[in-house]
């Protein structure tokens, strides 16, 4: 917990507006796109963090970013299939996949991403994982618009 007084930013943390504006770029949502929005302190395996969620038209969002640094240790979302059924296409192939979670990872690489081609409910996805610096990562991936519209990331001990 900060020794900051309350409202206050300790040096070197981020701020809570800092934090909200890794969460929507990580996301790829537009500040504006996002309401709903709420933004706490707490803590994560004795990391303080900001515990931020927001919901949009299109999917429901909840991030966990560390004051320290402004490291995303935790995030959830998911986005609605339907809206992706209304967007353009813009094909994606599996190595392009995996350069997309790799840019959400700084410092990983595409080739330790986990991927593959699934299509159970009669929907073609990518799903997969990456395991880096500590953290699990999963998503499924539009392969018709390249957009990640699930995403979960958990730190691991």
């Amino acid at each position: 917990v900060s020794s900051a007084p309350e409202g206050e930013v300790a040096a070197g943390e981020i701020s809570r507006e800092e934090a909200l504006a890794i969460a929507l770029a990580n996301a790829g949502v537009p500040e504006g796109d996002a309401y709903n929005i709420k933004n706490e302190t707490d803590s994560d395996n004795g990391i303080p963090i900001y515990d931020i969620e927001f919901e949009t038209d299109y999917g429901d969002y909840d991030f966990e970013v560390a004051m320290a640094d402004g490291r995303i240790v935790g995030a959830d979302y998911e986005v609605d299939e339907e809206w992706l059924d209304t967007l353009g296409d813009s094909p994606v192939s599996l190595e392009e996949a995996a350069l997309l979670v790799q840019s959400k990872v700084p410092g990983s690489h595409a080739e330790d991403v986990e991927i593959w081609e699934e299509s159970g409910d009669g929907r073609s996805r990518y799903e997969g994982e990456l395991f880096f610096d500590g953290m699990k990562f999963e998503f499924e991936i539009d392969p018709q618009t390249g957009i990640i519209f699930d995403w979960n990331a958990d730190l691991r001990d």
